[in-house]
């Protein structure tokens, strides 16, 4: 793999470009979430706009280990290029959350591998493993139900949610959402799992802002659904 791609840019040149970018503010922020970089995304995605996509950029800058390199690199990659392995591998190594989400939702869910790899780490004993095969299990119940058993999912989630790790409870608790909001015979179990656990009942939530409370979301977004 070479230095050079296409547009004539090296790696290490953009590093010296992220670096300028960094903001000791939005560092300050991330961190809190979990995220060590405080490049400004839209700043970035600016960079990722101007470099278009380019496969063995992207490489070069995944293998850096930096995270702002990492996103940039997932804004410019081609999803369609990875293997199955090779998506695995990436997942267990990505070390933020940023980055990890960004990974699925830009990268995995435009895949082929991407049903197979929702079951095979649905079930992974590391959680932020398996919060990405429930974020690809959600994405499946609005868009490509047919074939999940959700009373099995609901089964699930009222058995572990309330004990799991954060970020796959987020993740448990998304799909618990979206199963109340997308299908009606559901709907009450749905609600009534949310109300008994809990689960980000009293998560800070801006004006505005649809709370990320299960019950809470489930009744505004089939309101929504109902005045349209």
């Amino acid at each position: 793999m070479t230095g050079t791609t296409v547009a004539e840019v090296t790696v290490a040149e953009l590093m010296v470009e992220l670096a300028a970018l960094e903001e000791p503010r939005a560092r300050e922020v991330n961190e809190k979430h979990g995220d060590d970089h405080g490049v400004n995304l839209s700043k970035l995605r600016a960079i990722a706009k101007r470099l278009k996509t380019q496969q063995d950029l992207s490489r070069e800058l995944w293998d850096t280990g930096d995270t702002a390199a990492r996103l940039l690199a997932l804004l410019i990659c081609r999803p369609k290029a990875f293997e199955r392995a090779e998506l695995d591998n990436m997942l267990r190594e990505a070390r933020t959350p940023k980055v990890q989400d960004w990974l699925v939702n830009y990268v995995v869910k435009k895949s082929p591998h991407s049903e197979d790899l929702r079951v095979a780490w649905f079930s992974d004993p590391d959680p932020v493993v398996a919060s990405a095969g429930w974020a690809l299990t959600s994405e499946r119940v609005v868009k490509k139900p047919g074939g999940l058993d959700l009373v099995q999912l609901l089964d699930v989630i009222e058995a572990h949610m309330k004990e799991a790790p954060d970020r796959l409870q987020w993740a448990m608790n998304h799909c618990l959402a979206q199963i109340g909001i997308e299908f009606p015979e559901h709907r009450t179990r749905a609600l009534d799992i949310g109300e008994r656990l809990e689960v980000l009942k009293d998560y800070p939530t801006p004006p505005n802002c649809t709370s990320p409370f299960a019950p809470a979301w489930i009744n505004e977004m089939v309101r929504r659904q109902s005045v349209k």
